[in-house]
């Protein structure tokens, strides 16, 4: 039995008071002091000290204390089964009850109540009980407060109540069913602590107050802690039992779901209810409600409108307080309390771009916003404290309502049996009115008259059968059928009204007799039958579920609480760019959109302070991201976790995410698998900028704690640093290429797996004078010899030529020691397994050319040699340094940086394929002084499925100008050109107007034609933004007196839409600046009064406006019917 489990607590006490004693024995030792246990204490042989007896400390200290153990279990910190209450609980509801301080009465003073309590039946401090009375008062403490107090009884944020002289209260309505029958009998009474008085042992709970309002306490060697639940759940629940007494747990958990918390929040899977239903004891999880709420500009706030049970709402607030200012949660920028009479509400309001869900998930693991409940289920049962799971306390509590049923039942009865014997002697007198009459007349005296009816043999034919369902021995029928009356019988005659003898009378006793006859029958059988104390037990719990049955008002909620914040993050891709300077950020993938082969590009991070990307990549957001630093430390972190930014953006400070020392800085970022499992089986290949390599396993690399791991040590004042990480396996290669044009390719087994992280590992390349390693790549290892990779080369490129129809071309260039390889005849099979292995090497120059090779054009060699050519070095001032070597598929695209902030994204399908010793072709057209300084691959799987960026351009919602509103704007525009001036200048202010306006519009205009129409840039942005206020500022005179204004729609607007660097738009904007060139001319025309002649002709205007018309209709129509980028 589950209630056997807490009796070893008390044996356990016993058991170690002997150790706790140990030291005060070994005290009395060391003095010499035996005397307690030993010897006659002085005074014993009749001196001084006569009277006092030797005793045992031990034996003492363990009864007492077994005597204070067994108080604290029983009459202070446990409740009992039945009625869910503690001894102070008790007593505190029967005074308050006996005292008359009724639901339906006024209130009373809370000290009258606490000096009742005190003075009759609990002799402790008032404080003890006070404190105790409140917290029936409390509607956040019990979920169905017995007491309804008056006045200031506290608040859950932990304010103390008002002293109880200045509180009132009184009983609650459903208290009543706590105390309802309690004078008939139906529980035992004892007396109270001086014997003057008598207190209930129990109370008579019509309804399972224990499971209702829970407890807590703790005791000596044992606690208790029981959750509250729903009353109308617990009261089914009960029924449930009543009618199904082998009903199972599982079928009980329909009725009793879970706890019903009294300020609701959320209940966290089942696993730690049914364990704490099942055994007694489990952790329930219990969590906040909240929702999330939008506010102005993007942002968003958490409001917490219900807390966990027992948790302290002031200082919930102050812990969120001290992580926002520990910076152990980042991202809040304010916490407010708004909580009022309608409820709780706590408002939480994040920083711009925060993920609400990852900050409310760390407030659940870091304060009591989500906290549990150690349910330990024990209480007394039959006065000894038992471990009881909740189809014991059902049972029990089901029992002891049974057994209160039955006693009242009892009781009623044998009231009833008291009235129904009055009645008989009534009865019977009224039937002998005229003798009873002379018989009182004739007694000298009442005490002769009660003698002399008792004596006398009535006649009692009539109320025989109610005598012998009052079935009183004593007061049985005569053989005769006669009746001898009792002396309770007598004297009621005696007091008889004569009133009473009246027909209505006789009628009124005779129908009493009747009632009391059924009332008793209906009595016994209830005694006879067990079902019937049931189903009244049952009707019982129903009606107090009527009355006072509430909604549940916590809610069960399935999954496990412990979720990582990754757990919130949706899976989306991410370009991550790096810094010159070390601003790192991430931004959605779909926010770039492909370009073709030439063009300008869109601008990208506001180059501040001469800083620029080194370093971009595509990632998901749940990637790991390892990041090596200058002094060899690796540090790991989450993409999710890196700022979100705009292509404009700066981004964060890495140095502030990371603990970087003050000479640190990041050189590689290199990010992960997913799944750190597969870390087990892959190798981790680094390559530092000297040429040296070396192979470790991937899991060296697993955990990385947060002030990072040595990943590599240089000697002090080197200026080595890691250049690339990448994981192999060894059927791979690497291949090394260096700035200079140098490249070599080795097995991945040519290098051994090192065990330790210090070493900087072996040469991979010998390295020229001033020339250093630009890039390592992992190629997959295919087994061929020189002559069939020739071959293959040759057929693979003549295949590739015939297929785009392009002119022949020279046959690719082969490495000079292979020139004199015999080349050999492949047959099919042999040419599509090499087919199928075939990778293609981008290598890209910081002037923009690059190319497509393949891997065969890259020699097998040793590790440790000068390599061979990666790109045509004999005009190296043409295309520059290498930046760039990476293997890329058809359908990739890449992004290349520059050192001016310009981003581009040129599908990989449009490069060249070439040999691998030519320089390649223009793959991005940089400026004076501008130099590619990064480009990563955008795998096809990233591309949205190799979209053909030269049917449809990547806009974002909108990918083309035709059928958007932009489009119609344009339409608009043109259409408005054909439209005539239909209103004459009104007035010399007018006029002026009209030319601030315009001057305004060629400022701007010629701002945007040198911006190259890239609204992207900061400048223009900046101009676009004021040339919109320009606009409106002009108000609606220029749009009603010159129509074609409304070019502007179409002419600016669509620049946040259509790709930059298009010819249609420099064409529009070519005529933007004529048309407000003709309005200044025009406005100085009309103020001149048509008096001026030469360049300010009405001729010279019209035609500059037909000129600045041609210019604005070609560009407006063609960008209207463009469907790609020039």
């Amino acid at each position: 039995m589950a209630g056997h489990g807490a009796k070893p607590a008390f044996s356990s006490v016993c058991e170690r008071l002997p150790n706790c004693l140990h030291y005060v024995q070994r005290n009395d030792s060391h003095t010499g002091n035996q005397r307690l246990n030993d010897e006659t204490p002085p005074g014993a042989d009749g001196g001084a000290g006569d009277g006092i007896e030797p005793i045992s400390i031990l034996e003492e200290m363990q009864r007492s204390y077994l005597d204070y153990a067994m108080s604290v279990i029983v009459s202070r910190a446990l409740p009992d089964v039945r009625d869910g209450l503690k001894p102070v609980h008790r007593r505190i509801l029967y005074a308050m009850h006996e005292s008359g301080y009724h639901w339906n009465r006024k209130y009373v003073k809370s000290s009258r109540i606490v000096g009742d309590v005190m003075g009759k039946y609990h002799p402790h401090g008032d404080s003890a009980i006070y404190d105790a009375m409140v917290r029936m008062a409390q509607d956040w403490s019990l979920r169905v407060p017995l007491v309804d107090g008056q006045g200031n009884f506290g608040s859950i944020d932990g304010d103390p109540p008002a002293a109880m002289r200045y509180t009132e209260s009184r009983l609650q309505k459903v208290a009543h069913d706590l105390l309802e029958d309690i004078d008939k009998d139906t529980v035992d009474f004892q007396e109270n602590y001086d014997g003057s008085d008598s207190e209930p042992v129990v109370l008579p709970a019509r309804f399972p107050n224990l499971l209702v309002n829970g407890s807590g306490g703790i005791a000596v060697g044992m606690a208790t802690n029981i959750p509250p639940h729903n009353l109308g759940e617990v009261i089914d629940g009960c029924i449930a039992l009543i009618d199904n007494p082998a009903i199972s747990l599982i079928e009980m958990m329909a009725h009793i779901p879970g706890p019903d918390f009294p300020t609701g929040a959320i209940v966290l899977g089942r696993s730690g209810i049914r364990s704490a239903y099942e055994t007694g004891r489990g952790s329930i999880v219990m969590r906040g409600k909240t929702h999330i709420e939008q506010r102005s500009g993007d942002r968003e706030s958490i409001i917490v409108t219900e807390i966990p049970y027992q948790v302290n709402k002031a200082s919930m607030i102050e812990k969120m307080a001290d992580l926002v200012r520990d910076k152990r949660v980042e991202g809040i920028s304010d916490i407010r309390d708004e909580s009022d009479r309608q409820g709780y509400r706590v408002v939480i309001e994040l920083k711009r771009d925060v993920n609400a869900d990852v900050i409310l998930n760390q407030l659940y693991r870091f304060t009591p916003l989500q906290t549990s409940f150690g349910a330990n289920m024990v209480a007394l049962n039959g006065g000894k404290p038992e471990q009881m799971n909740l189809l014991d306390m059902l049972r029990a509590f089901a029992a002891f309502r049974e057994v209160v049923v039955s006693r009242r039942t009892k009781y009623l009865l044998r009231r009833a049996r008291e009235r129904a014997h009055v009645l008989v002697g009534l009865a019977i007198a009224v039937a002998n009115i005229d003798e009873v009459i002379a018989l009182i007349r004739a007694a000298p005296d009442p005490a002769t008259a009660r003698e002399q009816l008792m004596t006398r043999r009535w006649p009692a034919k009539d109320v025989a059968p109610l005598v012998a369902l009052i079935d009183d021995p004593r007061h049985m029928l005569n053989e005769d059928g006669t009746y001898h009356l009792s002396e309770e019988q007598a004297r009621a005659i005696l007091d008889l009204r004569l009133q009473r003898l009246t027909a209505l009378g006789r009628d009124e006793i005779a129908d009493e007799l009747n009632t009391i006859g059924e009332q008793i029958r209906d009595y016994l059988d209830i005694l006879s039958s067990r079902q019937r104390i049931q189903q009244i037990v049952k009707d019982e719990l129903s009606a107090v579920k009527d009355e006072f049955g509430t909604p549940r008002r916590t809610e069960l909620a399935e999954g496990g609480p412990d979720m990582d914040d990754e757990d919130l993050i949706a899976r989306e891709d991410m370009v991550v760019t790096f810094s010159h300077q070390g601003y790192i950020k991430r931004v959605p993938l779909d926010t770039y959109r492909a370009q073709r082969r030439g063009g300008k590009g869109r601008a990208g991070m506001s180059t501040k302070d001469e800083d620029f990307v080194t370093r971009l990549f595509v990632a998901n957001t749940h990637t790991p991201i390892l990041f090596f630093s200058s002094r060899g430390i690796v540090y790991k972190e989450k993409v999710w976790r890196l700022p979100v930014g705009t292509p404009q953006s700066r981004g964060k400070f890495l140095r502030n995410m990371l603990p970087l020392e003050a000479d640190e800085r990041i050189t590689t970022i290199m990010p992960l698998p997913e799944d750190e499992e597969s870390w087990a089986d892959l190798n981790v290949m680094f390559a530092t900028t000297s040429g040296s390599v070396r192979r470790n396993k991937l899991s060296d690399f697993v955990q990385v704690n947060r002030n990072g791991k040595i990943a590599m040590k240089f000697e002090d004042g080197s200026d080595d640093a890691i250049l690339s990480v990448a994981t192999c396996s060894e059927d791979d290669d690497v291949l090394l290429t260096t700035a200079r044009g140098q490249c070599i390719r080795f097995p991945v087994t040519d290098i051994r797996v090192f065990a330790g992280r210090s070493s900087t590992g072996v040469r991979g390349i010998a390295l020229g004078a001033g020339d250093h390693v630009i890039s390592m790549t992992i190629l997959g290892h295919t087994e061929a010899t020189p002559g069939e990779r020739t071959a293959y080369l040759k057929r693979a490129s003549a295949l590739r030529r015939a297929d785009d129809g392009a002119e022949d071309e020279a046959a690719p260039a082969i490495a000079d020691e292979e020139e004199g390889a015999t080349d050999v005849a492949l047959d099919d099979d042999r040419f599509n397994a090499l087919a199928a292995r075939e990778q293609f090497v981008l290598t890209v120059s910081e002037f923009g050319y690059g190319k497509r090779a393949s891997s065969y054009d890259f020699r097998v060699s040793g590790r440790g040699g000068k390599g061979i050519k990666a790109t045509d070095t004999s005009k190296a001032g043409d295309i520059g340094d290498l930046v760039a070597a990476f293997p890329v598929d058809d359908g990739d695209q890449i992004m290349l940086v520059t050192n001016a902030g310009q981003v581009i994204r040129v599908p990989v399908g449009g490069i060249r394929f070439a040999s691998r010793a030519t320089k390649g072709v223009t793959i991005f057209s940089t400026r004076e002084g501008e130099k590619v300084v990064s480009v990563e691959r955008i795998p096809e799987t990233e591309n949205g499925d190799g979209e053909d960026d030269e049917a449809a351009l990547e806009t974002g919602a909108e990918d083309t100008v035709e059928g958007t509103p932009a489009g119609l704007l344009v339409m608009i525009g043109v259409l408005a050109l054909g439209l005539e001036t239909v209103v004459s200048v009104m007035g010399e202010m007018f006029v002026w107007l009209k030319l601030a306006g315009a001057a305004y519009l060629i400022w701007l205009g010629i701002k945007l034609w040198r911006s190259d129409g890239s609204l992207g840039d900061p400048d223009a942005k900046d101009v676009a933004e004021r040339s919109l206020r320009g606009y409106f500022w002009q108000g609606f005179f220029v749009i009603w007196s010159n129509p074609k204004a409304l070019f502007f729609f179409g002419a600016f607007i669509p620049q946040f839409i259509v790709p930059e660097g298009n010819a249609a738009l420099q064409t529009l904007l070519l005529g933007l600046i004529f048309m407000a060139v003709a309005t200044v001319l025009d406005g100085a025309y009309a103020l001149a009064a048509g008096k001026t002649g030469g360049l300010l002709s009405r001729r010279n205007v019209r035609i500059l406006e037909k000129v600045s018309g041609t210019f604005l209709i070609g560009g407006g129509i063609w960008l209207a019917l463009s469907k790609r980028t020039a």
